[in-house]
């Protein structure tokens, strides 16, 4: 395969096999065009496997790798409130990143104009006929591919200047209960039933797959990740003081950091070399999710390489940004109650309608009633001071496995 593709200028080449470049990779090849897909080989640069969730009416394009869905949602407050709601025609999904990758992976085999390389990338730099990748195979061997377009979805190490930096860092443990404790059609996106930190918020989040099994974890919105040991017993005191799980056994484990941010992320770096994912501002500021995104700004990519027009549009509005910025803010300075921030958002706003907010799907109108249901004095506050603060260089934004 890399005799093949020295030397030779391909339609696209993109840089890295996570949820950004596989979807992409999809994309382009239903529209024909010529794509190699380079991925990492085994060893410690290829992630573990990850978990990915989003909401989306109907079956879409990769419904064969959904690993479960549920039609009711759940919020509980810190005093126990439950707020539950089906968002019709809204499901949430989870997608695990093994199955994801293997049926993207036999899609590409099938496309004539798709190739998938197991090497290192080194640097991705512009070229006169486009932009060019060099990169080491599994094998060793120096390699240099050429595209007229390159897309690099590799994690930005360094934040571009924020005025916020919170991280959403969390560990989940994917649980066997000796008996059943769990509903298979209920998925709890926030209980704020845990201790809360001196700074940020924290809560639980349980996504059933039987009655016996789920995955439980434990999230913050915070400033730094915990220790091992610090998720391990917040996740112990979760499961058992206030699921009261009984005996069960932890199957695997999964852990994470996701950098939520005001930063401006850059998605052209050069004439030809485009960012995508996360590494293009694809993570939603104010929730951490980012798989739908993906897919949106993928399938843009794609229709506007169709037409002749390259360009990889914004994954999130304007609108949706500089709201997302207010409540960073607002949380971060702690002039918000996290848990009751949250907890009164759900509880007064249609489930349906807030998750279309969330996913960039609302209109202005119902942008405004939201805003209404907020605390007024302490946003209307936050969104007067932001103009006026210093975008800062600090931080570290790293690779989202969810």
């Amino acid at each position: 395969m890399t005799g093949h593709l020295r030397g030779r200028v391909q339609d696209a080449v993109i840089v890295g096999g996570g949820a950004a470049g596989l979807c992409l990779a999809h994309w382009l090849t239903r529209t024909g065009t010529e794509v190699t897909l380079v991925e990492a080989p085994e060893g410690p640069l290829r992630p573990a496997e990850r978990t990915w969730c989003y909401w989306e009416a109907g079956a879409g394009e990769f419904e064969e790798a959904v690993a479960a869905s549920w039609r009711r949602l759940r919020v509980r407050g810190p005093d126990g409130e439950v707020i539950e709601s089906d968002p019709a025609p809204l499901r949430y999904r989870m997608v695990r990143s093994g199955p994801f990758e293997r049926l993207v992976h036999s899609r590409l085999a099938a496309s004539p104009t798709a190739q998938v390389l197991r090497a290192t990338a080194h640097e991705v730099r512009e070229a006169p006929y486009g932009a060019e990748v060099r990169c080491t195979t599994a094998g060793g061997q120096p390699l240099v591919l050429r595209g007229r377009r390159v897309f690099d979805s590799r994690p930005v190490r360094v934040a571009p200047p924020h005025r916020t930096l919170l991280l959403q860092h969390f560990r989940g443990w994917f649980v066997h209960t000796a008996l059943p404790c769990f509903d298979p059609g209920v998925a709890d996106l926030m209980d704020f039933r845990v201790p809360q930190p001196g700074h940020g918020l924290a809560f639980g989040y349980v996504l059933p797959l039987a009655p016996d099994r789920a995955l439980v974890e434990y999230t913050e919105f915070s400033r730094a990740p915990l220790t091992a040991a610090a998720y391990e017993a917040a996740l112990r005191q979760y499961t058992e003081d206030v699921l009261r799980l009984g005996r069960f056994t932890v199957e695997s484990a999964e852990q994470g950091v996701i950098p939520m941010t005001d930063a401006c992320f850059p998605r052209r770096t050069a004439r030809s070399v485009f960012r995508i994912g996360a590494a293009g501002g694809a993570t939603r500021p104010a929730t951490g999710y980012t798989f739908a995104a993906v897919q949106r700004q993928s399938r843009a990519i794609a229709a506007a390489l169709h037409r002749g027009h390259p360009d990889v549009p914004r994954p999130h509005g304007r609108r949706a940004l500089a709201m997302d910025a207010v409540l960073l803010r607002a949380l971060d300075t702690g002039r918000v109650d996290g848990p009751r921030f949250f907890t009164g958002l759900f509880r007064r706003v249609p489930m349906e309608r807030l998750l279309r907010f969330l996913d960039g799907g609302s209109t202005p109108w119902e942008e405004f009633g939201i805003g209404l249901r907020t605390p007024a004095g302490p946003m209307l506050r936050t969104a007067a001071e932001l103009p006026f603060l210093a975008r800062r260089t600090t931080g570290r934004s790293e690779e989202s496995p969810r």
